[in-house]
């Protein structure tokens, strides 16, 4: 069956250009109603324009779709929440949200001034959680919610003169972990996209011949099928090609009291290191009780 998003309302922020734009035309192809949501500054977050928005808007009424443009600065509380009580007010409710906006301050980190840094985190990772906690309620009380995040290469792995970029968005796989378990009793799934397409976010980083390959829309399949019905929960996917992304964890050594050196962790690091039974650990708690466990058959206790 055809995944579909009838009756649902969505929101995607950053959707007046590149991912935004078309994963705001996606969702409303396939029948949601999107508030198109774009500060419509210039990529390093300066000036503002609603004309952005107000364009694909235009796009998706003449494709016979539903949508409203908003000119919402997601890092601003105030404005974000007033966006999410005009959608509701409007459509009746917030079911699907995309938190897809960003701007780049791209400098090598002996030349990043303080202003820039805290500037693409208040975008992309405060940002989000403004997103999220402001649509948070409503889900919770309507037991029914879609959030995608987006995270990137360049905090996953690091990229140079990302350091603001690459925190903020290695911050949001934090802040998606912890929304996935704090949202399962109310059917609230989160998960985060990492996207690699030919944007102006990208656009000087590629060459030609690789931007060409790189479509925007080739990403939205993945961010529809993590804001459907059946999605998963806490789930880095990795798209431009489809991958999902894991943190792992090496099956690690308990050393005795009488190792607690730094010696001794050099001394054993190949096996400290030795990821051939490495697992992806579901939550904080279990890697406690893994460290427990092997503390505990060293000194021969069973608990």
């Amino acid at each position: 069956m055809a995944i579909r998003f009838d009756g649902r309302v969505a929101i995607v922020t950053g959707a007046g250009n590149g991912l935004g734009r078309a994963h705001a035309l996606g969702l409303a192809s396939r029948g949601a109603k999107v508030v198109v949501n774009d500060f419509g500054g210039a990529r390093d977050g300066s000036g503002g324009s609603l004309s952005p928005a107000e364009a694909v808007v235009e796009e998706i009424r003449k494709a016979g779709g539903t949508a409203m443009a908003d000119g919402a600065d997601v890092s601003n509380f105030e404005q974000v929440t007033a966006m999410v009580e005009r959608a509701t007010k409007e459509w009746g409710s917030v079911d699907l949200m995309c938190a897809n906006a960003g701007i780049l301050r791209d400098k090598s980190f002996g030349k990043m001034e303080a202003a820039d840094f805290q500037k693409v985190l208040d975008v992309h990772l405060v940002g989000s959680f403004y997103c999220c906690k402001a649509a948070w309620a409503g889900m919770r009380d309507r037991n029914y919610g879609r959030i995608v995040l987006t995270t990137s290469s360049s905090g996953l792995y690091g990229n140079f003169g990302q350091a603001n970029y690459g925190a903020a968005k290695s911050g949001m796989v934090g802040l998606m972990n912890v929304l996935a378990e704090e949202g399962r009793k109310n059917n609230i799934r989160v998960n985060i996209i990492s996207p690699t397409a030919a944007t102006r976010m990208t656009e000087e980083l590629l060459p030609p011949q690789a931007l060409q390959l790189m479509k925007p829309n080739a990403i939205t399949p993945a961010v529809e099928y993590m804001l459907s019905e059946d999605a998963p929960t806490r789930t880095i996917m990795g798209a431009g090609s489809f991958a999902v992304i894991k943190i792992l964890e090496s099956e690690g050594i308990n050393l005795p009291e009488s190792e607690w050196t730094p010696d001794a962790v050099a001394a054993h690091f190949a096996e400290i290191s030795d990821m051939s039974k490495a697992k992806a650990l579901q939550g904080a708690f279990e890697q406690t009780q893994k460290y427990v466990a092997q503390a505990a058959a060293r000194a021969g206790i069973k608990l």
